[in-house]
């Protein structure tokens, strides 16, 4: 009897990362539920995808009621099995604490911390109705290391990879396993934001004058594969993450020192 179709539903598929593993998940097999607050981008994703092999949901990951309803219709079109829920959707507005607007702080908390916990939350009754499942959410080398102009961010990336460790411990008894991916800077357009509201100057500009690395989101892709598969907690993305989870250990003051040469003014 062969095997059913495995699942994965990808919140922030419209985009760099979430759009670079639903590809690799499709060409591995999978049925995969794609989901972003943006359409166009979620259209663009689904034209590289198979036919029969994925389906589109908008989705705000800051809106419950979205949450239960994107649920119910991947439940539906999937037998009720997700076996990979990738709580990938974020945003990486930044600059001085200082100087970023109100709106700007509320929207990065809500999306990068409280999108990931309402969709462990929502998406539980299908995980636990699947063999093996398991949540891998997008955290950040930033959750191991503040970096300046990155506080917020920064915030919820160390929320995130506290989060899910505790979860891990917590769904254990649902049989269900938690990890986390937690990239260097990665070739998305996060890194084209600007860094505050009176510049145009991105991120990008400042890791390119400053030749720190970019790895490509085809790497990060290989990586979700590696979080949902394996039997660690925590996945990095790329030697300078790596590096950087060591430093973070055993030399921190060293590690900072570097992210203000790299980062600061």
């Amino acid at each position: 009897m062969a095997e059913p179709q495995k699942s994965i539903f990808i919140t922030g598929a419209g985009s760099g990362i979430g759009r670079a593993t639903a590809q690799l998940f499709a060409e591995r097999g999978w049925f995969v539920g794609l989901t972003d607050v943006n359409q166009a981008g979620l259209d663009e994703t689904a034209a590289l995808l198979p036919n029969g092999q994925r389906m589109t949901i908008q989705l705000d990951v800051r809106d419950r009621t979205q949450w239960a309803r994107a649920i119910d219709t991947f439940g539906q079109a999937t037998n009720r099995r997700m076996h990979v829920l990738f709580n990938n959707a974020g945003v990486g507005k930044g600059g001085w604490l200082d100087e970023m607007a109100a709106d700007d702080v509320d929207l990065v908390l809500d999306v990068n911390l409280k999108g990931v916990i309402n969709g462990a939350t929502a998406a539980l009754p299908l995980l636990r109705e699947t063999p093996g499942a398991r949540i891998v959410n997008t955290a950040s080398v930033a959750g191991i290391v503040g970096a300046p102009k990155l506080a917020v961010y920064v915030a919820t990336k160390f929320a995130v990879r506290g989060f899910t460790e505790a979860l891990d411990a917590e769904y254990s008894r649902f049989g269900i396993r938690v990890t986390s991916l937690m990239p260097w800077f990665v070739d998305t357009a996060i890194l084209d934001a600007s860094e505050n509201k009176n510049s145009n100057r991105s991120l990008r500009d400042t890791l390119t004058e400053r030749k720190t690395p970019i790895y490509p989101v085809r790497m990060a892709a290989e990586r979700a594969w590696d979080a949902a598969h394996g039997a660690e907690v925590h996945y990095m993305v790329g030697k300078e993450a790596e590096r950087a989870r060591f430093f973070a250990r055993f030399f921190p003051g060293l590690l900072q020192k570097q992210l203000k040469r790299s980062l600061g003014d």
